[in-house]
């Protein structure tokens, strides 16, 4: 028999009751950095103090990248893709056809980390080997499930160019290894969103570079953080045209349907990350189908939205020009969550290298709330 009831309150610490509970750590200040700020009320994000926009400019994948590791802007620093590991191709030819693509991402970054010998903590040649590596993975886990050989990488093409020649087997045009180049630099660092924050966990009990890596795509398989642009796919497929898109919208704001691309959990203005990519967009000489559809569709819901929501319309958010930049560039959805972690590969491995610079074991406290002290049943 026990002496308490199921009534009875746990007995709480003095200190943790004082404490405020955050579920899933919302507003909670977990750290500090100097790589990324994300300004939501102003619609602001700048990477080591530098505008995205000015970025996406005059710079490129590789030298935002670098960037994030060193502090330093070289706008032309390179980095081509790497060669894959004969024990890394190995286990690729083994996963099965089915495999989703983010499973298959994260299984080569963790193979790729059994080739190597990685002590801590990570230094930057660790960040942009494995940055340069993972392109060429996720290019030839989606040539093998087509039943297509591997292409190994071109040292005279840049990160971007050369993930894209891997996968189709021709050089890009300048007009699309430049849309998915943006693509990469929004999609860089974002502050401690809940991949990085894992990075950062793991990096913090001394693991190497390549565990807080598997990890973060682990995290970033999850739909509520990385599945979002492959919706907007379907819901422009949807709408078919411009001329068809303010019905649309009408239609499924009456039904209280959700419209994707839409709003943000930060920003409270118009993402800049999606201003972005609409300026590379619109100044494409040649803009695929999907790119076009979305610069008219936007206008049109943006308007509605406005006119319903005068006090705090919904603002375009990155994901809404995310999925027509991947679909005019020739990536099948399904690759759109292991693609966007390609992008993130630069923030992860830079916040990997900060954690480790001042490294302190993330450990957070936890309110107990289950039954109190009691002796097991006789």
């Amino acid at each position: 028999m026990t002496d308490s009831s199921p009534g009875d309150k746990p007995a709480v610490k003095a200190d943790q009751a004082s404490r405020p509970y955050s579920p899933g750590l919302e507003g909670v200040i977990a750290g500090e950095t100097s790589l990324g700020y994300v300004d939501g009320e102003r619609g602001r994000l700048t990477y080591r103090g530098y505008r995205i926009g000015d970025l996406v400019a005059h710079g490129s994948y590789p030298a935002v990248a670098n960037l994030l590791w060193t502090g330093d802007w070289e706008p032309n620093h390179r980095l081509p893709t790497a060669p894959i590991p004969p024990a890394v191709l190995a286990v690729l030819r083994a996963l099965p056809a089915t495999t989703k693509p983010m499973d298959a991402l994260r299984t080569a970054v963790s193979a790729w980390g059994t080739t190597l010998d990685l002590p801590w903590p990570p230094t930057v040649d660790q960040a942009r080997a494995l940055t340069s590596f993972s392109p060429s993975a996720l290019a030839a886990f989606a040539r093998l499930r087509a039943g297509q050989e591997p292409i190994e990488p071109d040292p005279s093409l840049d990160l971007v160019e050369g993930f894209l020649y891997q996968l189709t087997g021709s050089r890009p045009d300048a007009g699309t290894a430049r849309a998915l180049d943006a693509y990469f630099i929004v999609g860089a660092e974002h502050g401690f969103n809940a991949s990085t924050f894992t990075a950062r966990v793991i990096t913090s009990t001394r693991s190497d570079i390549v565990s807080a890596i598997t990890g973060a795509i682990g995290t970033m398989k999850g739909p509520l953080h990385g599945g979002a642009p492959s919706e907007v796919v379907d819901q422009l497929s949807q709408v078919g045209s411009a001329d068809h898109a303010e019905a649309w919208v009408r239609e499924a704001l009456a039904k209280g349907e959700r419209l994707m691309g839409f709003g943000h959990r930060v920003y409270r203005a118009y993402d800049p990350r999606a201003a972005a990519l609409r300026t590379v967009a619109e100044g494409m000489a040649h803009k695929p189908d999907w790119l076009q559809l979305a610069i008219e569709v936007e206008d049109v819901v943006l308007r509605v939205l406005a006119e319903k929501h005068p006090d705090r319309p919904l603002k375009t958010n990155v994901e809404f020009y995310a999925a027509p930049v991947l679909m005019g560039v020739g990536l099948a959805p399904d690759l759109f969550p292991a693609t966007f972690s390609l992008a993130r590969h630069a923030g992860w491995t830079a916040h990997a290298l900060e954690q480790a610079a001042n490294n302190r074991l993330i450990r957070p406290d936890v309110n107990y709330v289950g039954p109190p002290e009691r002796d097991l049943p006789s």
